[in-house]
Protein backbone atom coordinates (compact mmCIF):
# COMPACT_ATOMS: atom_id res chain seq x y z
CA UNK A 1 0.00 0.00 0.00
CA UNK A 2 1.04 3.13 -0.58
CA UNK A 3 0.85 6.06 1.73
CA UNK A 4 0.69 9.80 0.17
CA UNK A 5 2.11 12.24 2.31
CA UNK A 6 0.67 15.19 2.89
CA UNK A 7 2.33 18.49 0.92
CA UNK A 8 2.26 21.57 3.02
CA UNK A 9 3.09 24.77 0.48
CA UNK A 10 4.06 27.89 2.20
CA UNK A 11 3.32 30.79 0.42
CA UNK A 12 5.36 34.05 0.79
CA UNK A 13 2.44 37.12 1.88
CA UNK A 14 4.77 39.36 0.41
CA UNK A 15 5.09 37.95 -3.19
CA UNK A 16 1.37 37.63 -3.67
CA UNK A 17 1.16 41.37 -2.71
CA UNK A 18 4.24 42.07 -6.25
CA UNK A 19 7.48 43.15 -6.45
CA UNK A 20 9.73 43.45 -3.50
CA UNK A 21 11.19 47.17 -4.24
CA UNK A 22 13.89 47.59 -1.37
CA UNK A 23 15.56 44.48 -2.53
CA UNK A 24 15.25 45.49 -6.12
CA UNK A 25 17.14 49.27 -4.99
CA UNK A 26 19.37 47.62 -2.93
CA UNK A 27 20.62 45.17 -6.21
CA UNK A 28 20.65 48.14 -8.17
CA UNK A 29 22.65 50.50 -5.84
CA UNK A 30 25.49 47.77 -5.47
CA UNK A 31 25.79 47.84 -9.17
CA UNK A 32 26.21 51.09 -9.38
CA UNK A 33 28.93 51.35 -6.91
CA UNK A 34 30.44 48.48 -8.83
CA UNK A 35 30.45 50.42 -11.97
CA UNK A 36 31.66 53.32 -10.48
CA UNK A 37 34.93 51.84 -9.10
CA UNK A 38 35.53 50.30 -12.23
CA UNK A 39 35.48 53.42 -13.91
CA UNK A 40 37.42 54.95 -11.30
CA UNK A 41 40.45 52.29 -12.26
CA UNK A 42 40.38 52.49 -15.83
CA UNK A 43 40.28 56.56 -15.60
CA UNK A 44 43.85 57.96 -16.75
CA UNK A 45 46.17 59.39 -13.49
CA UNK A 46 46.12 63.08 -14.13
CA UNK A 47 46.03 66.08 -11.63
CA UNK A 48 42.42 67.04 -11.61
CA UNK A 49 41.86 70.60 -12.98
CA UNK A 50 45.49 70.89 -14.74
CA UNK A 51 45.45 72.20 -18.11
CA UNK A 52 46.78 70.19 -20.68
CA UNK A 53 50.38 70.65 -22.25
CA UNK A 54 50.03 71.71 -26.16
CA UNK A 55 52.39 70.19 -28.49
CA UNK A 56 54.81 72.69 -29.71
CA UNK A 57 55.25 71.64 -33.88
CA UNK A 58 57.09 73.19 -35.80
CA UNK A 59 57.34 73.01 -39.57
CA UNK A 60 60.13 73.52 -41.94
CA UNK A 61 59.52 74.27 -45.44
CA UNK A 62 62.28 73.67 -47.65
CA UNK A 63 63.23 75.87 -50.48
CA UNK A 64 64.86 75.34 -53.59
CA UNK A 65 66.76 77.47 -55.16
CA UNK A 66 65.94 78.84 -58.31
CA UNK A 67 68.26 77.47 -61.42
CA UNK A 68 71.04 79.89 -62.58
CA UNK A 69 70.72 81.90 -65.41
CA UNK A 70 71.81 81.00 -68.51
CA UNK A 71 75.12 82.25 -69.51
CA UNK A 72 75.17 84.68 -72.35
CA UNK A 73 75.94 84.09 -76.42
CA UNK A 74 79.39 84.95 -77.38
CA UNK A 75 79.93 88.34 -78.87
CA UNK A 76 79.50 88.08 -82.88
CA UNK A 77 83.07 87.68 -84.11
CA UNK A 78 84.95 91.20 -85.62
CA UNK A 79 85.34 91.53 -89.26
CA UNK A 80 89.04 90.72 -90.56
CA UNK A 81 90.74 94.02 -91.08
CA UNK A 82 92.42 94.81 -94.10
CA UNK A 83 95.90 93.62 -94.51
CA UNK A 84 98.22 96.66 -94.69
CA UNK A 85 100.75 96.35 -97.64
CA UNK A 86 103.88 97.33 -97.11
CA UNK A 87 106.24 98.53 -99.70
CA UNK A 88 110.08 96.33 -98.92
CA UNK A 89 112.99 97.78 -100.10
CA UNK A 90 115.38 95.80 -102.12
CA UNK A 91 117.78 94.30 -99.87
CA UNK A 92 120.98 95.87 -100.58
CA UNK A 93 124.15 93.87 -100.78
CA UNK A 94 126.98 92.97 -98.10
CA UNK A 95 130.37 94.42 -99.01
CA UNK A 96 132.69 91.82 -98.46
CA UNK A 97 135.54 92.44 -96.09
CA UNK A 98 138.87 92.59 -97.40
CA UNK A 99 141.02 89.56 -96.96
CA UNK A 100 143.20 89.38 -93.89
CA UNK A 101 147.08 89.70 -94.60
CA UNK A 102 149.44 86.56 -94.38
CA UNK A 103 151.85 86.38 -91.19
CA UNK A 104 155.57 87.16 -92.74
CA UNK A 105 157.08 83.75 -92.88
CA UNK A 106 160.33 83.74 -90.74
CA UNK A 107 162.35 80.50 -91.65
CA UNK A 108 165.12 80.37 -88.98
CA UNK A 109 168.37 78.23 -89.73
CA UNK A 110 168.05 75.01 -88.14
CA UNK A 111 170.75 74.43 -86.90
CA UNK A 112 173.04 70.89 -86.59
CA UNK A 113 172.00 70.46 -83.26
CA UNK A 114 168.32 71.06 -83.76
CA UNK A 115 168.16 68.18 -86.73
CA UNK A 116 166.56 65.59 -85.64
CA UNK A 117 168.69 62.39 -86.16
CA UNK A 118 167.28 59.78 -88.78
CA UNK A 119 164.61 56.89 -87.11
CA UNK A 120 166.89 53.73 -86.62
CA UNK A 121 166.81 51.11 -89.68
CA UNK A 122 164.63 48.07 -88.84
CA UNK A 123 166.11 44.93 -88.33
CA UNK A 124 166.48 42.78 -91.30
CA UNK A 125 164.18 39.49 -91.27
CA UNK A 126 165.83 36.65 -90.25
CA UNK A 127 167.27 34.24 -93.27
CA UNK A 128 164.94 31.48 -94.26
CA UNK A 129 165.96 28.29 -93.63
CA UNK A 130 166.54 26.39 -96.69
CA UNK A 131 164.50 23.16 -97.19
CA UNK A 132 166.27 19.72 -96.94
CA UNK A 133 165.12 16.95 -99.08
CA UNK A 134 164.61 13.61 -97.38
CA UNK A 135 167.28 11.38 -97.41
CA UNK A 136 168.26 7.29 -96.23
CA UNK A 137 169.51 6.61 -92.99
CA UNK A 138 172.87 5.06 -94.03
CA UNK A 139 173.50 3.04 -91.00
CA UNK A 140 169.64 1.44 -91.60
CA UNK A 141 170.64 0.94 -95.03
CA UNK A 142 173.87 -0.70 -94.02
CA UNK A 143 172.14 -2.63 -91.72
CA UNK A 144 169.34 -3.81 -94.26
CA UNK A 145 171.46 -4.78 -97.41
CA UNK A 146 169.42 -5.81 -100.50
CA UNK A 147 169.63 -9.27 -100.68
CA UNK A 148 171.09 -10.85 -103.77
CA UNK A 149 168.94 -13.55 -105.69
CA UNK A 150 170.71 -16.33 -106.19
CA UNK A 151 169.33 -17.26 -109.40
CA UNK A 152 171.07 -14.23 -110.56
CA UNK A 153 174.25 -15.15 -108.68
CA UNK A 154 174.45 -18.59 -110.66
CA UNK A 155 174.01 -16.66 -113.96
CA UNK A 156 176.30 -14.13 -113.06
CA UNK A 157 173.63 -11.08 -113.38
CA UNK A 158 173.83 -7.58 -112.24
CA UNK A 159 172.97 -4.11 -112.25
CA UNK A 160 171.19 -1.14 -111.00
CA UNK A 161 167.91 -0.35 -109.78
CA UNK A 162 166.92 3.29 -109.33
CA UNK A 163 164.05 3.51 -106.41
CA UNK A 164 161.59 6.39 -105.27
CA UNK A 165 160.37 6.09 -101.79
CA UNK A 166 157.63 8.09 -100.28
CA UNK A 167 158.69 9.37 -96.49
CA UNK A 168 156.00 10.37 -93.99
CA UNK A 169 156.98 13.40 -91.34
CA UNK A 170 158.51 10.45 -89.15
CA UNK A 171 160.49 9.04 -91.36
CA UNK A 172 158.80 5.81 -92.04
CA UNK A 173 158.69 4.82 -95.73
CA UNK A 174 155.20 5.12 -96.98
CA UNK A 175 155.73 3.79 -101.00
CA UNK A 176 158.34 1.92 -103.20
CA UNK A 177 158.19 2.22 -106.96
CA UNK A 178 161.08 1.82 -109.54
CA UNK A 179 162.20 4.24 -111.47
CA UNK A 180 164.60 2.90 -113.52
CA UNK A 181 164.63 -0.79 -113.72
CA UNK A 182 167.56 -3.47 -113.66
CA UNK A 183 166.00 -5.34 -116.43
CA UNK A 184 166.05 -8.24 -113.95
CA UNK A 185 162.79 -8.70 -112.13
CA UNK A 186 164.53 -11.08 -109.17
CA UNK A 187 167.01 -7.56 -108.78
CA UNK A 188 164.25 -5.19 -108.71
CA UNK A 189 162.53 -7.17 -106.29
CA UNK A 190 164.96 -7.53 -104.19
CA UNK A 191 166.24 -3.59 -103.84
CA UNK A 192 162.24 -2.89 -102.84
CA UNK A 193 162.01 -5.40 -100.01
CA UNK A 194 165.18 -4.15 -98.59
CA UNK A 195 163.58 -0.62 -99.11
CA UNK A 196 160.61 -0.95 -97.22
CA UNK A 197 162.96 -1.86 -94.27
CA UNK A 198 165.37 1.27 -94.26
CA UNK A 199 164.66 4.22 -92.00
CA UNK A 200 164.79 7.64 -93.49
CA UNK A 201 165.47 11.45 -92.46
CA UNK A 202 162.18 13.57 -93.02
CA UNK A 203 162.26 16.83 -95.35
CA UNK A 204 162.42 20.05 -93.36
CA UNK A 205 160.20 23.21 -94.77
CA UNK A 206 160.60 25.96 -93.33
CA UNK A 207 161.66 25.23 -90.57
CA UNK A 208 159.08 22.29 -89.94
CA UNK A 209 159.52 18.30 -90.65
CA UNK A 210 157.64 17.56 -93.69
CA UNK A 211 156.84 14.55 -95.88
CA UNK A 212 159.15 13.78 -98.91
CA UNK A 213 160.06 11.74 -101.57
CA UNK A 214 163.66 10.07 -101.56
CA UNK A 215 165.09 8.84 -105.10
CA UNK A 216 167.80 5.56 -103.93
CA UNK A 217 170.20 3.92 -106.19
CA UNK A 218 171.09 0.33 -105.80
CA UNK A 219 173.70 -1.75 -107.11
CA UNK A 220 173.84 -5.47 -107.29
CA UNK A 221 177.42 -6.09 -108.27
CA UNK A 222 179.31 -9.96 -108.12
CA UNK A 223 182.95 -8.73 -108.13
Amino acid sequence: MTEQLPFHSKHDDRDDDGLNWPRIAGITLAIAVHVGALLLLMAPVAPPGGPKDEEETTRVVIIEPPPPPPPPPPPPPEPPKPQEIKQLAPPQPTPLPPPPEEPPIIVDTPSPMDTPAPPPAPPSPPAPVADIGASVDISSKNMNPPKYPPAAVRAGIEGTVVLIIDVDASGNVTNVSVEKSSRNRDLDRAAMEAARKWRFNPSVVNGQKAAGRVRVPVDFNLG
